[in-house]
């Protein structure tokens, strides 16, 4: 039987939140900037035969606890974060499989930039690019680029949604059957195969074509993330790849029945679309020491740096709540600023119905989302082989683990792929080589069906 998972390493933030003191963390290396880290880690995943790394980003410094930048930069939260472009350049050099996956925001960006950009990588890459669209609902991204305030929710799916389109478009704007190189008539292209988009939207007006050649994927996969109805329906229109975190098998399965349901309305088939669930492994001797190793870890953690990153995840200062408040409060009040309500069934667990939280609970849930970045897997490296291996069998096909690195970097890939890896392969359920696939596209096995935008 082949082996159907697929793995992703999550290496967003690796040096932020505390990270970089943690013990194992960028030892013989100056830090995060340094190339020889990353050509390090990306042929250590490659030897452990996973799919493609990921580096989500952002724009700005996180400001929105108490309207400053200081806790944020005091404590080295969500910052800083460089565009990580030419380190992919950097990663596909010593590698010929792993596939990256890069962030840009649909909210601010034009979709002729991000075109151009991740077509560029494509071919710098031999076809491994997949680009992740986040719809921003951060005010310090949305203030350097012009922004006083946040888009409405559903208005940033809007854009999201004719940002593909555009997107979609200028990739198929140039055919592959385009360039002739005719050595004999001298004839470059064949003119008839370039087209003009003449795309005149709500957001965008652009011409068209691209103005390069059409890359080794001809579309690279496209990354969505979040859990919101409105962006299910995006989901379903437009990914092929979904990031999305449920805490349980039995989540895991109603989310993705749920997006089946409107794959099926628009025309899709389950398989066009790869589910990766995000799952952290707190590696240890045994469970308990691995909960021991973990409860340090948030010990280390100032409260004040828990609220921060929470206050910028959410997209709301919970500083100005009062010292007690319910969780209707806190929901009005994130969405009155057009913030991220995504934390919120996490925060009614600890009261329970009617319960109130406090400032310091919230700040607790902050340290303890910055240490565990998902749902967290405990115990030696068989164990959480094991746990891997069920969840995968309970939550069917088309899924993998997005897998959480952020605490010992580069020690956590190293001890994954050394001591993870080999288990799931033994086991059947992983892959031991890449095979015949080129691209990422061919190694996730999504197929690239083209369809117009009204679709």
């Amino acid at each position: 039987m082949t082996p159907t998972l697929k793995l992703a390493l999550d290496l967003s933030f690796t040096h932020t939140e505390g990270a970089w003191r943690n013990p194992g963390s960028w030892v013989n290396y100056p830090y995060y900037t340094h190339p020889a880290i990353w050509e390090d880690v990306a042929r250590v995943a490659e030897r452990g035969c996973i799919d493609m790394v990921f580096f989500g980003d952002g724009v700005g410094i996180p400001d929105t606890w108490e309207g400053s930048i200081d806790a944020a930069v005091t404590w080295g939260l969500q910052w800083p974060r460089h565009d990580m472009s030419p380190t992919i350049a950097l990663m596909s050099r010593v590698t010929q499989h792993l596939g990256f996956g890069l962030t840009f925001s649909p909210t601010y960006m034009h979709p002729y930039y991000v075109a151009r950009h991740v077509s560029s990588l494509d071919h710098v890459t031999g076809g491994r690019m997949a680009v992740n669209l986040v719809t921003s609902a951060r005010r310090s991204d949305a203030a350097n680029f012009g922004f006083d305030e946040l888009m409405e929710h559903d208005r940033r799916y809007e854009r999201a949604d004719e940002f593909i389109d555009v997107l979609k478009g200028l990739w198929s704007s140039v055919e592959p059957e385009a360039i002739l190189l005719d050595t004999g008539t001298g004839v470059f292209a064949d003119p008839a195969k370039v087209h003009y988009l003449d795309h005149h939207g709500e957001f965008f007006d652009v011409k068209g074509p691209l103005n390069m050649l059409p890359s080794p994927q001809y579309h690279p996969p496209l990354i969505q993330a979040g859990a919101s109805p409105r962006g299910l329906i995006s989901f379903a229109r437009n990914a092929d790849i979904v990031f999305v975190s449920r805490p349980s098998a039995a989540g895991m399965r109603t989310f993705r029945a749920e997006l089946d349901r409107h794959l099926a309305d628009v025309g899709r088939a389950p398989e066009e679309i790869q589910v990766l669930w995000p799952v952290h492994p707190m590696m240890g001797e045994n469970v308990e020491h691995a909960k021991e190793l973990e409860a340090q870890l948030i010990e280390s953690v100032p409260l004040e740096a828990g609220g921060v990153f929470m206050a910028h995840k959410s997209g709301f200062d919970f500083s100005t709540l009062p010292g007690t408040f319910t969780i209707e409060e806190a929901t009005a009040a994130i969405e009155a600023a057009n913030g991220s309500t995504a934390y919120l069934p996490k925060m009614a667990e600890m009261v329970g119905p009617g319960g109130l939280l406090t400032k310091q609970m919230f700040q607790q849930l902050g340290r303890e989302t910055m240490i565990a970045g998902g749902p967290t897997l405990y115990g030696s490296a068989t164990d959480i082989a094991d746990q891997i291996c069920d969840l995968h069998a309970e939550t069917g096909p088309n899924v993998g683990f997005m897998v959480s690195i952020i605490n010992f970097m580069p020690r956590n890939v190293v001890d994954f792929v050394e001591k993870v890896v080999p288990i799931l392969q033994q086991r059947g359920v992983f892959k031991t080589g890449y095979g015949s696939a080129t691209t990422l596209r061919d190694n996730l096995g999504i197929p690239l069906k083209l369809r117009s935008a009204s679709s």
